[in-house]
């Protein structure tokens, strides 16, 4: 009854002008993010980031959660209509999407999205906001191990889901992980690779990595790739129809599946959006009723995909309010907001009236997003989709300068705006060497927790590192990590059937991409 007390005094403050506002921008932001191939949701969120510096901290995360929410609906639209992808996660969506568009069906394409979006994210956003106070009790729980094994656990599971070469995420992790140890140790106060710099000697701003990682990088990679779109928005129709009551029964089964996939995978550090939607849609290929005729435009091939990816997003926000751990790009830059306003998210913040009530305040958010984002798309889509014409070249000196200004408003340190260049500089380096960014850029933020926690085990168990697999707790994760490590080598025996399904989607998505 407590919690229910708590979410309701949530869903007061969201409604607050300041807040309410900041959700709203929110939203129009991860909308125009997510339906720009090349740009992302996790671009969205690494661009706001340095505009979150003077707000409150509920305010910046409702923001900050507002865009990853949107954005994790909004490329349904030129999936569908244009047959472009704006993001990966879209790409399942392609072949029923864009074949009901064929038929002449696009409004009922888009309004079986909206439906799945909406389904999606209320279902999941209920059922973690459920788990929020037993997640918060067992991580009180937690030592110094068990903090290790857990961090240790996302981080493995991480670099097995970050790319195709397992052998180039554990090398982008490890550069991660040595970005975390520049500067002054926490615990015996020695110096590591300053090198003798004023700049290095409090460490690498992780504020300007991810700026740098997911921004600038991700520009600089988008510079060579070429013109700009070519559509004409104005001769599509964005009206909506929505399917009957007996439609949506006869889906039930997809709509029950494919929520529960979402959830749970948004659990799981490493796995976001873009994996519950190719799963979901494996899935529903293998066990659907009608399988055998996803791919040829039918509303399961919508359904499943985009129901999974939107409940991915409470399935990470959860853990990271009452675990303190990030368990993706998106979640990375939230936790960061937290860390620049002085808070660490996790189990004590329940544990105190005041912080409390900002738990469930950004909770409160989820909700009010997902029905935000439906109503938005739902209206205003044809405003949102002129994003697109857009020249590329404007677009990106725009994202550029909106990188550049917002790493310098923080500290007004021109170092900062170096850091940002010399990031995005890796970024685009590691791009090139088929090295995934996700895995550094998390080694660079949880290396100093992993690090913390390790310490302080050895500290006070006397150099005894079996502690990691004596406690119950500490050696599930344990397992849980070697498991993932060893994931990736099973994977191909697993699921060959999905992925050269999979590998068909992303060739016809190359096929109608403007820069092919």
């Amino acid at each position: 009854m407590e919690h229910l007390h708590l979410l309701i005094a949530g869903f007061a403050e969201v409604f607050k002008w300041q807040d309410l506002i900041a959700l709203c921008i929110g939203l129009l932001i991860g909308m125009a993010v997510s339906i720009m191939p090349g740009l992302g949701l996790v671009m969205g969120v690494v661009l706001a980031l340095p505009f979150t510096f003077s707000m409150d901290l509920e305010t910046s995360i409702i923001l900050l959660t507002a865009i990853y929410m949107a954005g994790t609906y909004a490329g349904c639209f030129t999936t569908i209509l244009y047959r472009i992808p704006g993001e990966p996660m879209d790409v399942p969506l392609l072949w029923d999407g864009w074949g009901m568009t064929q038929r002449g069906e696009a409004a009922k394409a888009l309004g079986w999205a909206l439906v799945a979006a909406l389904t999606g994210g209320l279902l999941s956003s209920a059922v973690m906001v459920s788990m929020a106070g037993p997640l918060s009790s067992l991580a009180l729980s937690f030592g110094a191990p068990e903090y290790f094994a857990a961090v240790f656990f996302g981080l493995t599971t991480v670099v097995a889901l970050a790319g195709k070469s397992l052998p180039n995420a554990l090398i982008s992790l490890c550069i991660g992980l040595l970005v975390s140890t520049i500067g002054i140790d926490s615990t015996y106060g020695a110096e590591r690779f300053t090198f003798g710099s004023n700049v290095l000697i409090n460490g690498v701003p992780f504020v300007m990595v991810l700026v740098g990682m997911f921004g600038f990088g991700e520009i600089l990679t988008k510079i060579g790739q070429g013109p700009n779109l070519k559509l004409s928005s104005s001769s599509v129709s964005t009206k909506t129809s929505f399917p009957t009551w007996s439609e949506l029964w006869a889906l039930r089964a997809t709509f029950a599946r494919s929520s529960v996939i979402g959830t749970l995978l948004g659990l799981v550090p490493g796995a976001g959006a873009t994996i519950s939607s190719f799963v979901s849609y494996g899935v529903e290929k293998q066990y659907g009723r009608r399988g055998s005729e996803i791919g040829t435009g039918i509303p399961e091939g919508i359904v499943a995909p985009q129901i999974a990816s939107t409940a991915s997003v409470a399935g990470h926000i959860v853990p990271l309010l009452t675990l303190g751990l990030p368990g993706s790009g998106a979640t990375a830059v939230i936790l960061a907001a937290f860390l620049l306003h002085g808070v660490q998210p996790g189990p004590f913040m329940l544990k105190d009236p005041a912080s409390a009530l900002t738990v469930y305040t950004i909770l409160s958010s989820m909700f009010v997003s997902v029905i935000g984002m439906c109503l938005l798309g739902f209206l205003w889509i044809r405003l949102v989709v002129r994003v697109l014409t857009i020249p590329q070249g404007i677009l990106v000196s725009i994202i550029v300068m909106f990188a550049l200004v917002g790493a310098f408003a923080d500290r007004n340190s021109i170092s900062d705006v170096w850091t940002v260049v010399v990031f995005g500089s890796i970024a685009w380096t590691m791009e090139r060497v088929k090295l995934p960014t996700a895995p550094m850029v998390l080694g660079a933020i949880l290396g100093p927790i992993a690090e913390d926690s390790f310490t302080r085990s050895m500290i006070t168990f006397h150099d005894d590192w079996t502690i990691f697999v004596k406690s119950p707790i500490s050696a599930t994760l344990m397992s849980l990590a070697i498991v993932s490590l060893v994931f990736p080598k099973l994977r191909p025996l697993l699921f060959r059937k999905t992925e050269a399904r999979d590998h068909r989607v992303r060739d016809i998505a190359v096929s109608t991409s403007p820069n092919s």
